[in-house]
């Protein structure tokens, strides 16, 4: 589940980046795999949102986002929830001064 705590608040400029997104108006079914998708049918739909992604005006930001947010499902700044756990968990090793191979990051 998502972090709502960690969320900005209402203020219109804290989600105004959402507006320039390019995935706006192409609807979730890129970004969030159905349950039980896996092999390459999972890698292809993750491939497709990455491309999005790529040329996004606001993917620091989506990615920022995601990432204090804990969001536990979909390609979110051009990273899976998988990409972004691995990451987490590289940046929170890093904190505590553990080194990236003892953190478990790649």
């Amino acid at each position: 589940m998502t972090d709502v705590s960690r969320l900005p608040g209402a203020a219109v400029h804290h989600w105004q980046w959402q507006l320039r997104a390019a995935c706006r108006d192409l609807g979730p079914g890129r970004f969030y795999h159905p349950a039980g998708e896996r092999g390459p049918e999972r890698e292809d739909r993750d491939a497709a949102a990455k491309r999005v992604c790529a040329v996004c005006p606001v993917r620091a930001a989506c990615l920022e986002h995601a990432l204090r947010t804990k969001e536990p499902f979909g390609v979110w700044g051009g990273l899976t929830e998988e990409e972004r756990r691995a990451l987490l968990g590289r940046r929170s090793a890093s904190a505590r001064g553990v080194p990236a191979a003892a953190g478990g990051g790649r």
